[in-house]
């Protein structure tokens, strides 16, 4: 009975190890079927991409909004034009505007990241205060390594599914094969349409600014014949303000005349008595 125990002890395991490498292979049949089916290939990209990443710099996209008053529109823009010489940035956009008291300008810079603080610095020296001056700062980093990683897998299962296609034996499997192909590389050309925005967005930054000088509109000073001119044409209003005027009241006038008329008419019969 002690050694049949002793049996029963030995054979429990054994069993157990079978069944784990019969499950195992199991799983590994299972997976070798599907070695060439696109959403699996996906789900094993996904994971991939996934896994931890290697620590890179930090992929940040910095932007500036300044407003300010001047003294001279014209010297602020032409000061702002040598600090960018100095830093190697451009002017992406230039509009001027002239109000009724007030003439503006507004630049949209792009400068190497490098100079960004350098560039507002420089651009803040002659400016008393900001009406506004905002800076912000957005990390794009995730989304850089993870663009990276997915494009680099998307890769290699495009150069999977060219062997694919080397491989093909009929006319059916090679239009399935080219269909997929054409996906990947529409996805593969996505990512680096957003890779190619992302670097160009982290390696210069933006700086908008908006300067404006509030002016006093002088009155116009009128020469001798435009006084001249003012005046006969005041006079004729003038003149014919009175003849309406006497319209208004001809019935008065006529009253008036009557009254003359009798009165003298017989003022001339007084005298002959």
């Amino acid at each position: 009975m002690k050694y049949l125990a002793y049996l029963f002890v030995l054979i429990i395991p054994l069993a157990c190890s079978k069944g784990t490498d019969k499950s195992y292979d199991d799983y590994e049949v299972s997976n070798s079927e599907n070695v060439y089916d696109y959403e699996a290939s996906e789900m094993i990209l996904n994971d991939a991409v996934s896994l931890q990443k290697p620590k890179e710099d930090l992929k940040l996209i910095k932007e500036s909004y300044l407003s300010f008053e001047t003294k001279d529109v014209d010297a602020t823009y032409n000061h702002i034009v040598t600090v960018l010489k100095k830093y190697n940035g451009y002017i992406q956009d230039d509009r001027s505007n002239k109000g009724y008291n007030r003439t503006s300008r507004h630049l949209t810079i792009r400068i190497p990241t490098k100079n960004f603080q350098s560039t507002i610095d420089d651009i803040s020296v002659n400016v008393d205060y900001f009406d506004n001056k905002q800076v912000t700062l957005k990390d794009v980093t995730e989304e850089f390594i993870d663009l990276e990683a997915r494009l680099k897998a998307k890769r290699e299962l495009e150069n999977r599914y060219l062997e694919l296609l080397n491989k093909a034996k009929n006319v059916k499997e090679i239009l399935e094969i080219e269909r997929e192909l054409s996906q990947i590389r529409e996805e593969i050309e996505a990512k680096q349409g957003r890779l190619k925005y992302l670097n160009n967005k982290v390696s210069l930054s933006t700086i908008n600014i908006e300067f404006y000088k509030v002016t006093v509109e002088s009155k116009v000073t009128k020469s001798y014949g435009s006084k001249i001119w003012n005046a006969l044409v005041s006079g004729f209003d003038g003149l014919s303000n009175f003849f309406l005027g006497i319209l208004y009241i001809w019935p008065f006038i006529i009253i008036v005349i009557l009254l003359v008329y009798f009165i003298r008419k017989r003022l001339k019969k007084r005298n002959k008595k």
